[in-house]
């Protein structure tokens, strides 16, 4: 399993538009060592003769458009601050991370439903997304209410923390387990937000895949994988 994080660690750090920004806060870790490891987990990958991933493809425009919007209204519909988007992209990332934990699953973020909008960790750091823009590179979408929702402002708490968190670098090496305090990779934003509801009973694991997510929430919408005709 380290093995295929650390493949869609190394694609993310190749997709990073200025890669020399990609550094630690505190005690960093320059680029270049991160960069030599995930070089050498992906040699790993290669030799142990793992599936290559199984690609995902968008529909046509006019038919991707309608699926978005009748997506966004479902989201809207049922969706409250704090919840989890969780998703399959279709960038290589979203690929490899897919393949790398064999679920449907490669990505996940928190839903700010007062300005329609997402805070979610890509390789950039944690950022917001205009929600439709985020379902819209979305193949399948899972609207999850985490367990700990469940608690009086719990969610709107979440959203006020997400949002104070933007900014802040992505935890690429956080996804085999080497997490920082100060950095973020999706899932881990996700739940992170959270951390004054969760207890230990919880049994949280180490790293948390998007396709894990489930098992701490109630989905209340599954998109289903779009058509394609």
């Amino acid at each position: 399993m380290v093995e295929f994080f650390s493949l869609a660690i190394y694609f993310t750090l190749m997709r990073e538009p200025n890669p020399a920004r990609v550094r630690r806060s505190g005690n960093l870790l320059s680029l270049s060592l991160p960069r030599c490891v995930l070089m050498m987990s992906a040699i790993l990958f290669v030799n142990q003769g793992c599936p290559a991933p199984v690609p995902v493809h968008p529909p046509a425009r006019g038919l991707r458009a309608r699926q978005t919007d009748d997506m966004l209204r479902r989201v809207l519909a049922l969706g409250k601050n704090g919840d989890w988007l969780v998703i399959r992209g279709y960038h290589k990332t979203d690929q490899l991370v897919a393949a790398a934990t064999r679920t449907p699953l490669s990505h996940a973020a928190v839903l700010d439903m007062q300005n329609e909008q997402v805070i979610e960790a890509e390789g950039k750091g944690v950022h917001t997304t205009k929600l439709r823009a985020f379902i819209d590179k979305a193949h399948r979408l899972l609207l999850i209410r985490p367990i700990w929702a469940k608690n009086p402002g719990a969610g709107d708490k979440a959203v006020v923390i997400a949002r104070k968190l933007v900014g802040m670098p992505y935890d690429f090496l956080g996804t085999v387990g080497l997490d920082h305090p100060h950095a973020y990779y999706c899932s881990e934003l996700a739940v992170s937000v959270y951390k004054d509801f969760i207890k230990k009973k919880d049994k949280l694991p180490k790293v948390m895949e998007p396709g894990q997510m489930y098992l701490w929430g109630t989905i209340l919408y599954d998109s289903r994988p779009r058509d394609t005709e």
